[in-house]
């Protein structure tokens, strides 16, 4: 600088100081800012060397920008130098308010720290307020909280002279501003930064959404949102082709429902386990035309927004071949492959079901009516969840009881004495046929008998082949005189001729009537209305003997 007493030079000081905060403001980026900075302590501060140095995120600062050197800029820029070390700088040497300036004297004491430094070349001081080549000028940079932004250095003023009081309010003033420069800098691009990740997660979660639309629309089984909260708790939001063709209903009809408008009725409550749970379940769901098919539920509870409502993702898988290749099995396994009627396991299924091991005392039976008296409780082995088949002829439970009605034979002809008759049935002939016509014939012919058999009872009564020519009928509900009438009728039933490849074979039938009672088993049971088939079929022998 000139002479600092005339008012002109201050007034030019004053005007290329005010050129370079100018220029400040019109960076673009950080690093445009930090090498304006350096640049105007050069061009408007008439220093001929200017660095400014950097707080990193770790406390460390460093070189981020060299101006009016090459060579310095070559062997600074990039460096860093310990914040301890920086520390020690600021802390010593004299304070010009916020600056601190190093003189020559002392600063030897810091040519062997880890601070990058450069210092210009000339001659030794001739006067007292001469610049030193060793002297050291720091004007710190703090930002709008009172942390440190950073140190700027600068060396040689070109008029050789250490600033007088004029330079230095300069230079503060001018590390004031660039501290505001930096701190506004760093905030741009740090908006700049949060913008562009902005962009990109906005950019992630419109591929994520359209991704998620495309495998939702176009997934090969059927998917469906509903809500879980609010007025629209269950309803469906959006469901996709596969869904709308499964059911046979459009979308627009299908958005007027909830599952369980469409749920089969005995599935409800596995519905409503289902979706509290967030977990999956088989059940069936009604079509267009009334009938239902077999799916597989899996949910997964998911939340739209932050506190926005909360979603079911509902995937449903078409099971219905599955599951009619497993009724088919269970059938099967269950069923007289020959007949189609309950085979000897599921007669015994049945039956056992219906017993208990504890016979009902006499009293309970006699203030209850005849045939059927209370227990305290099943027997053991008892399922109340099985079904028996029976139907609607089983009376409620009683006694106290809720899972278990007590089995009674009834003790005389009374019409109002009722039980589990058990009807075994013999074919009477059905040998001589096998052996005349063959197994075909003798297939065709059991077809036909266990046809008359299921033809001859109530709904709710249970017609089984034992095995061979063996046919069991349960039936509950009747008296003894009833089981009698029905043998007679099932009897008379299968007399008739059965017409097999052209020709008329005949077959009689034996019926034993026996009773199930709580106390027995189910082979007790089958035991005894065997042996009474057996006592009949010998006393319709010795008649026609007798006749004949």
């Amino acid at each position: 600088m000139e002479a600092e007493s005339e008012p002109y030079v201050r007034l030019a000081t004053l005007r290329k100081l005010h050129r370079s905060m100018a220029e400040l403001n019109t960076a673009r980026s950080l690093a445009d800012t930090l090498q304006t900075v350096a640049d105007g302590l050069v061009k408007g501060m008439d220093f001929e060397l200017a660095a400014v140095n950097l707080v990193k995120p770790d406390g460390d600062l460093v070189v981020a920008a060299v101006a009016g050197s090459e060579g310095a800029e070559a062997m600074m820029a990039g460096r860093t130098g310990s914040r301890a070390a920086w520390e020690r700088r600021l802390a010593m040497g004299e304070r010009w308010g916020e600056l601190r300036f190093i003189p020559h004297t002392e600063a030897w004491i810091l040519l062997d720290d880890d601070v990058p430094q450069w210092h210009t070349a000339g001659p030794a001081p001739r006067y007292p307020d001469e610049w030193h080549p060793m002297d050291i000028l720091l004007a710190p940079m703090y930002s709008s909280d009172g942390d440190l932004l950073g140190v700027i250095s600068v060396d040689k003023p070109r008029n050789g002279r250490r600033p007088g009081a004029w330079g230095r309010e300069a230079l503060q003033m001018y590390a004031f501003q660039a501290g505001i420069a930096i701190g506004n800098a760093r905030l741009r691009a740090n908006m700049q930064r949060a913008l562009v990740r902005l962009e990109r997660e906005q950019q992630a979660l419109r591929a994520s959404e359209e991704s998620f639309r495309q495998a939702f629309e176009y997934a090969p089984s059927g998917m469906a949102i509903t809500e879980l909260d609010g007025d629209q708790n269950g309803r469906l939001v959006r469901t996709n082709d596969a869904l709308c063709r499964l059911l046979d209903r459009p979308a627009s009809a299908l958005r007027r429902y909830c599952f369980s408008d469409l749920v089969h009725p005995e599935d409800l409550a596995t519905l409503m386990r289902t979706s509290a749970e967030g977990g999956r379940a088989e059940l069936r769901l009604g079509r267009r035309d009334g009938s239902y098919v077999w799916v597989s539920l899996r949910n997964s509870v998911v939340a739209d927004a932050t506190d926005g409502p909360r979603l079911l993702l509902t995937h449903v898988e078409d099971i219905e071949e599955r599951k009619r290749h497993e009724l088919q099995l269970a059938h099967r396994a269950s069923h007289d492959a020959l007949t189609g009627l309950p085979n000897s396991a599921e007669l015994r299924a049945r039956l056992s079901a219906r017993l208990c091991d504890k016979p009902a005392p006499l009293s309970d039976a006699a203030q209850m009516g005849p045939g059927v008296a209370a227990a305290p409780g099943p027997g053991p082995g008892f399922d109340p969840g099985f079904d028996p088949g029976f139907g609607d002829a089983f009376p409620e439970p009683v006694g106290g009881c809720d899972h278990h009605v007590h089995i009674v034979p009834p003790s005389g002809d009374s019409p109002s004495e009722k039980g589990l008759a058990v009807l075994f049935c013999d074919l009477d002939g059905f040998k001589s046929i096998n052996d005349r016509f063959g197994h075909h014939c003798g297939d065709a012919v059991l077809i036909e008998v266990a046809r008359r058999l299921a033809s001859g009872v109530r709904d709710n009564d249970t017609v089984a082949r034992l095995g061979g020519d063996e046919f069991v009928v349960l039936a509950d509900g009747l008296g003894r005189e009833d089981a009698s009438d029905l043998a007679v009728r099932l009897r008379n039933a299968i007399i008739p001729p059965i017409r097999v490849g052209g020709r008329a074979v005949r077959v009689g039938a034996s019926f034993g009537i026996g009773w199930a009672g709580c106390g027995m088993t189910a082979e007790e049971v089958l035991h005894s209305a065997d042996q009474r088939m057996y006592v009949e079929k010998r006393s319709r022998a010795r008649a026609h003997r007798r006749v004949g």
